[in-house]
């Protein structure tokens, strides 16, 4: 299955990629790159990468997901991701991109979670 990333926003300042289909190596994750980089062109400083629709990732996916997250830093902002389950949880947790993105159950809990915190976790 390819990877569609879908763009949304769930409230004003926060910005939503939202995936479907595998996160792997390919020329399909560019569109992750691509997607993050029109945003924050636009200046969005709070991201939500929604993965509720991802079935699968792997070493080179989980490689662009902490490049975006680096980006979103680098320009004074914040990402979390959300949705995560299944192999695509247990694969941030076991490599501990959990503890450098903060994970949320839905995008609405990612959304809150802005306000609840300053900056993200070291």
């Amino acid at each position: 299955m390819i990877l569609n990333v879908l763009r949304k926003k769930v409230e004003p300042g926060i910005a939503v990629l939202e995936m479907i289909g595998r996160i792997a190596m390919g020329s399909d994750s560019q569109k992750i790159e691509w997607g993050l980089a029109d945003l924050l062109k636009e200046n969005h400083s709070k991201v939500i990468f929604d993965l509720t629709e991802v079935t699968f990732l792997d070493s080179s996916g989980l490689g662009i997901l902490m490049m975006c997250h680096a980006k979103v830093k680098k320009a004074g902002g914040i990402l979390h991701i959300a949705g995560a389950r299944g192999m695509v949880g247990e694969t941030l947790e076991i490599t501990s991109a959990n503890k450098i993105v903060r994970l949320f159950p839905t995008v609405a809990e990612a959304a809150q979670g802005f306000e609840s915190h300053a900056s993200p976790p070291a």
